[in-house]
């Protein structure tokens, strides 16, 4: 048995200091978007072809392509803005961050980038002493800047000639600092961490986490603490949390990360055992749901329908959307659609609730021989109509909202190229994006590459970047990288 925790945090405040933007539209998110999301599979729960690792050193892997920053002076404690949102001047006079002060990164090296506004135009200056500008249509070496960091999470910007820019006195960004800047030139930290345009994480627990730190055998104390300090880091760093019940006692389901040891279900047909997965939630909600990191309870992950009957799942999603509620009367409630032959109308007509209520779905192509002779062309189709006519019709229901909270960029393609698995992606984001709560992949780090988020997006098989196109209804220009997840990394091993 072995407990292992990791902290990774990237945060660089400079003499700009440099601060992710990203949209929501879910209540309890700040913004103007939805629930964009990873689950930290294989972390409470153990599922034997998931090995955690170390995140890899990127140099400044916090700043890839499609990456939302803001900058703030520290001597003028304001915030640069392209007026109008592009097309004009730049200034250095805004003491809220919000669109206009919001610039995507386009990534040349590890150290040097271009600033894309929110029409369009990039920063651009002409030489020494000139003025930045938000004018540049296409980027050139004019729109080039060369960044510094020091330890201290500070940034100094410079053209390619070695001048630096600083604001003047008049709220004017210009290039006409030729000496060595300092690193304390009345620069304040500023306690805002770097972040991606995921904004959530979804937490696998098992039930025994209320008996912690004794639990039951086999299974081990210490998990309680470890989620405990992920909430604490989530709430610094401003990302959500989802707890998700994955393991019920006696199994939901007979697979290995119910915690099933030899495969059967004996969840439904034990009173005792539901009993003990409400009063697991009302643990959970009782220590959780007025944390400031929460957004969401998952009562149940993937009841099995070929053994979990409606007449006793209805009956504990309405008693465990009560506790929670005793609790919290925000809190998002959520309940998943069973696995296998199952139709997710089914919780709509159950009339559970629908305040702060969410349906789970999960997309995999995967899993059902359906889709082993499937061409990559068909999988591509079969998501644009099935899974997206699925999704308008749930988004259109009265009752919860919708969400895709797992889904992976594999399939059943046997030598898919690089591009086969860019339009898998590509049309997955495009429709998950669409659900009224939003998605979250499965899973961040796993020893499969393309069930690995991390990899997937670091590779470009998964492309989260400027100027993709998301969401079938809206179509909202958004754009999300890789997330270096300054949480946790824990593995909790069963014997």
């Amino acid at each position: 048995m072995e407990l292992i925790f990791s902290k990774l945090v990237f945060a660089f405040l400079l003499c700009f200091v440099l601060i992710f933007s990203v949209g929501h539209s879910v209540e309890g998110l700040h913004g103007n978007s939805r629930v964009r999301a990873v689950n930290l599979g294989g972390w409470f729960v153990v599922e034997g072809w998931i090995k955690p690792s170390l995140f890899d050193d990127i140099p400044n892997g916090d700043m890839l392509d499609g990456t939302q920053v803001q900058f703030k002076s520290m001597t003028l404690q304001k915030y640069i803005s392209a007026q109008n949102g592009g097309g004009l001047n730049v200034s250095v006079d805004r003491d809220n961050p919000l669109e206009w002060e919001t610039f995507k990164l386009w990534r040349v090296s590890e150290s040097v980038f271009q600033f894309r506004t929110a029409e369009g135009q990039f920063l651009t200056c002409s030489g020494d002493g000139a003025s930045v500008t938000a004018t540049a249509e296409s980027h050139s070496d004019s729109e080039t800047f060369y960044l510094e960091r020091n330890s201290n999470n500070r940034v100094h910007i410079k053209l390619k000639n070695g001048t630096y820019l600083q604001a003047s006195n008049d709220n004017v960004l210009t290039a006409d600092f030729r000496g060595t800047p300092g690193w304390d030139m009345g620069m304040t930290r500023q306690k805002k961490f770097l972040r991606h345009g995921i904004n959530t994480v979804r937490i696998p627990v098992g039930w025994w986490i209320a008996s912690d730190a004794n639990p039951p055998a086999p299974f081990i104390g210490g998990s309680l603490e470890a989620l405990d300090n992920a909430f604490s880091w989530a709430q610094a760093y401003n990302i959500k949390c989802i707890i998700d019940l994955h393991a019920a006692p006696g199994s939901q389901n007979g697979m290995e990360h119910s915690a099933s040891r030899d495969g059967t279900v004996n969840w439904k047909t034990s009173p005792e055992y539901v009993s003990q997965t409400l009063d697991a939630i009302e643990f959970l909600a009782s220590r959780f749901a007025m944390h400031p990191a929460l957004l969401g309870i998952e009562l149940l992950n993937e009841p099995s329908a070929a053994d979990v009957p409606l007449d006793i799942l209805v009956p504990f999603y309405k008693k465990g959307y009560q506790i929670v509620r005793k609790y919290s009367p925000t809190a998002y409630v959520i309940f998943c659609q069973r696995i296998g032959n199952a139709d997710p109308f089914e919780l709509y007509q159950a009339n559970i609730d629908s305040l702060n209520t969410v349906v789970d779905l999960h997309y995999y192509n995967l899993f059902d021989r359906y889709f082993d002779k499937l061409t990559s062309v068909d999988n591509v189709q079969f998501i644009y109509k099935s899974r997206q006519s699925q999704i308008q019709a749930l988004n259109s229901a009265n009752g919860p909202l919708v969400f895709v909270g797992e889904w992976v960029n594999e399939w059943n393609v046997t030598n898919g190229s690089l591009a086969d698995y860019q339009d898998f992606g590509r049309v997955q984001l495009d429709v998950y994006d669409s659900a009224s709560f939003g998605w979250s992949y499965w899973t961040i780090k796993c020893e499969k590459k393309h069930w690995d988020f991390e990899w997937s997006v670091r590779n470009n098989y998964l492309q989260l970047q400027p100027g993709m196109y998301v969401g079938n209804s809206s179509r909202k220009r958004i754009s999300r990288v890789i997330l270096l997840l300054g949480l946790v990394s824990i593995w909790t091993f069963l014997h």
